[in-house]
């Protein structure tokens, strides 16, 4: 869009607007260099960038038409690559206001809408925004309440939006009818690198429609699930979609209570998968026996660096079957055994000695061992130069 002059409605459109702040939109009264959220923030005619001045007026009259007060930070938007608007009670009204601007918006890369109260009827709107875009590359929507009726109209828009790599949707309220859309997602997405799921209800039947759907997936390489009931079968079935997906490389299933099952399962999965590169199981409810059979595929993998189980009911014992697979394994390739929280004896420390010996460069954190490791970010998770 070229930039031009201001005309008479649109300079009425931020006065109007400034009014309804109870500021000036410029003179004296008005705030310079301010990181207050008000509108006499707002950029004047003189030092806006070509495009700047249609988007704004059309947001203004987007806000006027849903009788919202705009967000000054977005008025400010410019050019920047990222939209922050989290927790700002957007609700419904100004989710749809905001979405009718982002349509026009080019630079947009990063839309964080954390928190904002916007559920099912509000992602209506933002999913018609999503679904025309070419520049949104990063969506945050978590804490927003969305459930089945939000997800599935934000699952449907993402299936038809290549730019988009990164999606977040924690403390949804998802729960089993939300997760068959996000199966769907899996499926048409292929180039979706990155969902966090976390803090949410997805069960065992959630479970059941996500393995499978992870087993056929060709694209994503970070998965989190953190914090949900994933657990008996459900847990099983995840697992197996595991078995079988051969791009995911980072996968955090802590907090779900897999049990002994769910260990087993993984276990299995390890043996086969020749991708995954860091594993968090933490609080899984996993004792001594599911240890040891998880760590029957540590026998054999080559490509797992990360394996957090801590604050499993898993004791010295579980710790060391842990550790006796990766002695038996010489190709193995991890680099953090993460035991927190687990009081071990004597005879561990003996072991984690010997493996030391032969894994030199591995970290291995117990209750009363607490080391450094810096994790190195893979490319699609490092901050944008």
């Amino acid at each position: 869009m070229r930039g031009r002059l201001q005309g008479p409605g649109e300079k009425e459109d931020q006065e109007e607007a400034a009014a309804a702040s109870g500021r000036p939109a410029g003179g004296p009264g008005a705030k310079k260099g301010s990181d207050t959220d008000s509108d006499s923030d707002r950029e004047t005619e003189g030092t806006r960038r070509p495009g700047e001045l249609g988007e704004d007026t059309l947001y203004l009259r987007s806000c006027r038409a849903h009788s919202v007060v705009p967000a000054s930070c977005f008025l400010r938007q410019g050019s920047a690559p990222e939209l922050s608007l989290r927790h700002r009670g957007l609700g419904p009204q100004g989710a749809r206001a905001l979405a009718c601007a982002l349509t026009s918006n080019p630079y947009i890369k990063r839309l964080d809408l954390r928190d904002n109260g916007l559920c099912g009827a509000s992602a209506e709107a933002l999913a018609g925004a999503l679904s025309k875009t070419r520049s949104i590359c990063d969506v945050d929507l978590s804490e927003n309440r969305l459930g089945a009726d939000g997800a599935r109209a934000i699952c449907a828009a993402l299936a038809v939006s290549p730019a988009v790599q990164r999606v977040q949707l924690a403390g949804n309220g998802l729960e089993e009818q939300a997760a068959q859309y996000l199966a769907e997602l899996l499926l048409a997405h292929t180039g979706l690198k990155s969902l966090d799921l976390s803090y949410n209800q997805l069960n065992d039947q959630a479970g059941e429609m996500l393995g499978p759907a992870l087993a056929e997936n060709t694209g994503l390489t970070e998965l989190n699930v953190r914090w949900n009931h994933l657990r008996g079968p459900g847990a099983i079935a995840f697992a197996r979609g595991l078995e079988a997906n051969i791009f995911l490389r980072v996968l955090d299933i802590s907090y779900n209570g897999c049990g002994d099952s769910g260990a087993s399962a993984v276990g299995e999965a390890l043996k086969t998968n020749n991708v995954l590169e860091e594993l968090y199981m933490s609080n899984n409810r996993i004792s001594a026996a599911g240890a040891l059979n998880l760590g029957l595929g540590l026998r054999v993998n080559q490509t797992l660096r990360i394996l957090a189980v801590s604050r499993n009911p898993m004791r010295s014992e579980g710790c060391s079957g842990v550790l006796k697979s990766v002695q038996d394994n010489p190709q193995s390739a991890l680099e953090l055994l993460d035991f927190s929280d687990i009081q071990v004896n004597r005879e561990f420390d003996d072991l984690a000695s010997s493996v030391k010996v032969i894994l030199p460069g591995l970290c291995i954190k117990t209750a009363a061992r607490r080391v450094e490791y810096k994790k190195e970010l893979l490319a699609i998770f490092r901050p944008s130069e």
